[in-house]
């Protein structure tokens, strides 16, 4: 069996689709080790040792979105054609509407149908519709979670029986003791306080950090001074949008100053450490494909809060203290009692330890070859 990816994203690792891409090819070689893979990259595309793939880079006549999608519709699935592969994998909701190989993409959300805010203007709008296409052609699509496939049934009106939820899952790095004797080096690097409470992730409007930051004027007078919010992650170029709420502007407005901290960006590689010395991690997102952040948060040991919505639910089981994303006070208290309340916190932490450890890229590989095999009827002895 020879499958050919898209590996558009592989060097986009802060991105889901290039995590997952990044990890699953190595994951499919070392479970199926006869099966050939290659990996079709722009020709920009660094990609260094062995990871278990023939990379064939290719030049792009053009730069941006112009590219991406040139790359997508003809570049790749000529050269799908040109090496003969078996299969087309497309790892991210970009498939081409004519190939010359049965193609598997993999959606792991459907965001802008969701959730208006996120479709954009006419051009990000006409990409949907080109992606929708590509997604109705593909002989079998991939997500993430059961609540991703039923999104996916819905809003794209696919056959349900050829659409297959495959969990993902995060690096043996996110543990709650390898590396710790970084965390020093880490805290000092981001100015971490002795104890806080940890969000890390985006700031984009489903995110709902506006209920975190409601939260916290219940935490604030009571914990905050102990443990202040230390807020991670990406900066937006603007705030103020639809998109993106002047989060900045709300902490001032309700008087959250004093107990909130901006870190930015967090290297992956120093990931762990930040989780691993948080009092408590939170995610009160109200939408989530599959929600790797309260997974990572779990792997590392760190209790942890998510909100009751979407595919999060499913993903963290009893592993985690859910709550309303709507209902802020019982977000706080959520907050407060996993904060002060020592059994409450170590039992979160077993519990979130034992659920993550249900989740690995082993398992998502032979998932996915099932699903070769089962397109292609053809099979492949497994290591």
């Amino acid at each position: 069996m020879h499958i050919a990816f898209n590996g558009w994203f592989w060097d986009q690792p802060y991105t889901g689709s290039g995590q997952y891409i990044r990890a699953l090819i190595p994951a499919l070689h070392t479970i199926a080790s006869a099966m050939r893979l290659s990996l079709i990259v722009p020709e920009h595309v660094t990609i260094t040792g062995d990871i278990g793939a023939e990379v064939i880079r290719v030049p792009l006549p053009f730069g941006g979105n112009i590219g991406k999608v040139l790359f997508e519709q003809r570049i790749f699935p000529h050269l799908v054609g040109q090496i003969k592969a078996d299969l087309a994998h497309v790892p991210y909701w970009g498939g081409p509407l004519r190939s010359p190989a049965p193609i598997v993409v993999t959606i792991h959300d459907v965001i802008p149908l969701s959730m208006p805010v996120y479709q954009g203007g006419w051009g990000p709008k006409l990409y949907t519709g080109l992606a929708i296409a590509g997604a109705k052609g593909a002989v079998h699509i991939i997500t993430d979670s059961e609540f991703s496939r039923q999104e996916i049934v819905a809003r794209i009106g696919v056959p349900a029986d050829l659409v297959t939820a495959i969990p993902l899952a995060v690096g043996s790095d996110l543990h709650p003791r390898i590396g710790a004797e970084r965390d020093p080096e880490i805290r000092e690097k981001y100015h971490l306080p002795d104890s806080y409470t940890l969000y890390l992730g985006g700031f984009d409007v489903r995110k709902n950090l506006r209920a975190l930051l409601a939260a916290y004027t219940y935490v604030g007078p009571s914990a905050g001074d102990d443990y202040p919010l230390v807020l991670a992650g990406k900066e937006p170029g603007a705030w103020g949008s639809p998109r993106f709420p002047d989060l900045k502007a709300d902490i001032q407005r309700i008087g959250l100053g004093q107990w909130v901290r901006w870190i930015g960006p967090v290297d992956e590689a120093d990931k762990p450490g930040v989780y691993r010395m948080a009092r408590a991690s939170v995610f009160p997102s109200r939408y989530e494909g599959f929600g790797l952040g309260p997974l990572e948060s779990m792997a590392c040991g760190t209790a942890t809060i998510a909100a009751d919505a979407s595919s999060i639910p499913e993903v963290v089981g009893d592993g985690a203290y859910l709550v309303d994303p709507d209902d802020s006070r019982a977000m706080g208290g959520a907050i407060i009692a996993t904060l002060i309340q020592d059994d409450l916190r170590e039992s979160l932490r077993n519990h979130g330890l034992a659920r993550a450890s249900n989740f690995s890229w082993n398992r998502t590989a032979r998932e996915t070859l099932a699903i070769f095999q089962k397109v292609i009827g053809r099979r492949v002895p497994s290591c």
